[in-house]
C-alpha cells in the first residue's frame, strides 16, 4: 500500500487520512467544499460516546404522527412524494423496538468505549487543537420528563459503557443559564466536548503537513476500480492509487451504492445557531425533551438540534430555527435569542439501524467510512484508525465487524 485517496475531509475522512500516514501511506483528500464543510463544522461539538446509542428507538412509534404533522417538532419529515424517503423511514421504524435497541447498542459499545483515547492520539500526534471534559448538565422542566434520558444511560451502562450521572440539588447553581422553569437536572461526566470547526481545521492541517495533498472546489462524480482504483472529478480529471475510501457523509451512496453499499443513508439534517450570554457559561447542556444540545463556543452559546429528514442539499429551513428558538426560550435566561450568528444546516448521515458503514465495498481497493449518524464527531476517530488497518492490513477489527457496509 502506497498511495490512498479519501473523498471527503469531515472527521471520519481527515482521521481516516491521518491513520493511513501512520502506516506510512501517501494521501490524497479530495472535498469539493473544503475541510469540515459539511455536518463536521456546525454541530455541537460533543464527544458524548456515553450517549453515542441507536436512533431508533421505541418512542418512534408514539412520537412518528407528531414527526409527520407538526413541522416543529424535534423530529421532522416533510410530507411529500419521495420514495427513497419512504423506504427509508419504514425500515428504520422496523428497528425501533427493545431488540434492534440492544442489538444495535451492543454492537456499537466497542468502538464507544474508545473512542475518547483516539482523541488523545491526534493530540500526542500534534493535532493543535483541544478537547475538553465536561461535565453535562442534563436539564427538564419536570423530574418526571427525565424517564426515557435515564433509560437511555441505564441501557448503555448495562452493555458495558460507564456513564457517571448524578442528580443536581439545585440546577440554576451548576448552569446559570437555566430559567427557573427547569425543575430537575442531571450532572452526566465522563465525557468531552470541542470546537469542531477550529478542530477540524488544525486536524487538516495537521495531515497536510504530514505530506497529504487537498484538492477542493472539484466533485467527485465516479469511482473507478475496473483496473486500479481511482475517482474521477466533475471537470474530466482522473486520480488513481492503490486505496480510495469514500467518506462523504449523507452523499455517500452517490458514490457508493454502485459498488455494492446497498444500505439506504439518509440526510438527518440538524440545525445550529450561536448566541450572547450575560454570563459565562463553561458547561455544554442538553435538553433532552426538546432534543436541543448547547454548546460553549468561541465565546458565545452554540444551540443545536433538530432531526428532519430531506435531502442533503436543500437550503436551511428558517422555520426550524424558529422552532429551536420557541423551545429553549422558557428554559433559559440572560440569552439572546433574537441576535442569532453562525445560523446553519448540516446534513447527518443516518442508516435504518443505527449502525456506520465502516469497510470494504464490493469493488477491489474501495472503502466507506461513513453513516454515523449524530456521532460522526465523536466516533469519526477511532472510525479512522480501524478503517486504515483494516485497508493496509486487510485485517477486520472486530470493532467495526458489525459496521459491515455490504449488510
Amino acid at each position: 500500500m502506497v498511495q490512498a485517496i479519501v473523498v471527503g475531509a469531515g472527521m471520519v475522512g481527515l482521521a481516516t487520512a491521518w491513520h493511513l500516514q501512520e502506516y506510512g501511506v501517501d494521501v490524497t483528500v479530495i472535498d469539493r467544499g473544503g475541510v469540515a464543510a459539511g455536518s463536521s463544522w456546525g454541530n455541537a461539538g460533543w464527544l458524548t460516546p456515553g450517549k453515542a446509542i441507536p436512533l431508533a428507538d421505541p418512542s418512534l412509534w408514539a412520537y412518528g404522527p407528531r414527526a409527520l404533522l407538526d413541522p416543529d417538532a424535534a423530529l421532522h419529515v416533510p410530507v411529500r412524494v419521495d420514495f427513497g424517503l419512504w423506504a427509508f423511514l419504514a425500515r428504520f421504524a422496523a428497528h425501533g423496538t427493545r431488540r434492534s435497541w440492544d442489538t444495535a447498542m451492543a454492537a456499537l459499545t466497542p468502538i464507544d468505549r474508545i473512542a475518547l483515547a483516539c482523541f488523545d492520539e491526534f493530540d500526542a500526534g500534534g493535532v493543535q487543537s483541544w478537547t475538553q471534559p465536561g461535565p453535562f448538565i442534563i436539564a427538564f422542566e419536570k423530574p418526571s420528563e427525565a424517564t426515557g434520558f435515564l433509560r437511555e444511560i441505564d441501557g448503555a451502562n448495562r452493555h458495558g459503557q460507564q456513564v457517571p450521572l448524578s442528580r443536581l440539588a439545585d440546577p440554576q447553581a451548576h448552569c446559570p443559564v437555566l430559567s427557573n422553569r427547569v425543575g430537575a437536572a442531571y450532572r452526566l461526566d465522563g465525557q468531552r466536548f470541542l470546537e469542531p470547526g477550529p478542530y477540524l481545521a488544525a486536524l487538516g492541517e495537521a495531515v497536510l503537513a504530514r505530506g497529504a495533498r487537498l484538492l477542493t472546489g472539484g466533485a467527485v462524480v465516479a469511482v473507478d476500480a475496473a483496473a486500479r482504483p481511482g475517482v474521477r472529478l466533475a471537470d474530466g480529471q482522473q486520480l488513481a492509487a492503490d486505496a480510495v475510501v469514500i467518506a462523504t457523509g449523507a452523499w455517500l451512496p452517490e458514490l457508493a451504492r454502485g459498488l455494492g453499499v446497498r444500505t439506504r443513508v439518509q440526510a438527518g439534517r440538524g440545525y445550529s445557531f450561536t448566541v450572547k450570554t450575560d454570563r459565562p457559561v463553561e458547561h455544554p447542556l442538553y435538553l433532552p425533551r426538546q432534543r436541543i444540545a448547547c454548546t460553549p463556543y468561541q465565546g458565545r452559546f452554540r444551540i443545536a438540534g433538530t432531526m428532519e429528514f430531506r435531502r442533503p442539499e436543500e437550503p436551511l429551513q428558517p422555520r426550524r430555527i424558529q422552532a429551536i428558538v420557541n423551545q429553549v426560550r422558557p428554559l433559559l435566561t440572560g440569552v439572546d435569542l433574537d441576535d442569532r450568528h453562525d445560523e446553519w444546516v448540516g446534513s447527518r448521515p443516518v442508516t435504518p439501524d443505527g449502525l456506520p458503514l465502516v469497510g470494504a465495498t464490493r469493488a477491489p481497493g474501495v472503502y466507506v467510512g461513513g453513516g454515523h449518524g449524530m456521532w460522526g464527531m465523536v466516533l469519526g476517530p477511532a472510525t479512522g484508525k480501524m478503517l486504515a488497518k483494516r485497508i493496509v492490513t486487510g485485517q477486520t477489527d472486530p470493532t467495526i465487524a458489525p459496521f459491515d457496509p455490504l449488510r
